[in-house]
């Protein structure tokens, strides 16, 4: 696969979730993009936890589904209307009441569509506490 340019630096990605996201603000933190990947962070917050002290399901979904978004547009640049078409996740275990990190990894990036893999860990743990596959569309491509 050929090296990719990135085109939106965690900056950028930041300004324009502030922009047009604005009610995101403190839930999500942007650690890294590079070519076809990008990993972000969930802050701990106890509306995140469910009943027996751990993460959500839902948190950690929306972890998922935004970091895909955020490597995404480090790829393609400001193209807030691409949306998620597809998304599966797999729980693998269950999640300390910490921060959790997404990492994600863009398997395939045409005109139309993107497919990524998003791994997710509660932070400090190397195992991984759950496993996401997502295709975005992406318009006008």
């Amino acid at each position: 696969m050929s090296e990719r340019t990135v085109l939106m630096t965690v900056a950028d990605i930041e300004a324009l979730f502030a922009a047009t996201f604005p009610q995101t603000e403190g839930q999500l933190v942007i650690e890294a993009v590079g070519p076809m990947t990008a990993r972000c962070r969930l802050p701990f917050a106890n509306e995140h936890l469910r009943p027996g002290g751990t993460i959500s399901g839902p948190s950690m979904m929306r972890l998922a589904d935004a970091t895909i978004y955020v490597a995404i547009l480090a790829q393609i640049g400001p193209v807030a209307m691409a949306v998620t078409t597809n998304f599966n996740i797999n729980f693998l275990r269950r999640p300390a009441p910490r921060d959790v990190i997404a990492e994600c990894r863009l398997l395939k990036l045409g005109r139309r569509l993107a497919v990524g893999e998003i791994t997710l860990f509660s932070d400090g743990d190397p195992e991984p506490v759950a496993h996401a596959t997502s295709t975005f569309s992406i318009p006008g491509g």
